[in-house]
């Protein structure tokens, strides 16, 4: 399962709890998000947004750059054949309060 993978790949890479369901905690965690998935030719194409929460919109923002560096290595694994950022943005959650950076992914996968 894709999204298994991812997790347990940034959960090595990155030194903040990843998750696939918001914790208790406030900040200093990373949230992943399947969006959608498409296949052609028993190749899949999964969608992801990967949020970055933290203290304050700049911490925000340094965390989301740490998962954008560790999301380059992605590719690298086993079944996983292209990794690409869509799109990056500020996603504060107003609110709440809650700083938060968002990466797009799609991930092409067997």
């Amino acid at each position: 399962m894709i999204a298994k993978t991812l997790l347990d790949f940034l959960s090595h890479e990155l030194t903040v709890p990843v998750v696939m369901e918001a914790p208790k905690q406030t900040t200093g965690y990373v949230l992943i998000d399947q969006t959608g998935s498409s296949r052609t030719n028993h190749i899949t194409t999964t969608t992801f947004a990967i949020q970055s929460y933290e203290a304050s919109l700049y911490d925000a923002m340094l965390l989301n750059q740490a998962v954008e560096s560790a999301m380059e290595n992605f590719a690298e694994l086993d079944k996983i054949t292209r990794v690409e950022l869509e799109t990056d943005y500020n996603f504060t959650n107003t609110a709440t309060k809650q700083y938060r950076w968002q990466a797009v992914y799609q991930i092409t996968h067997y």
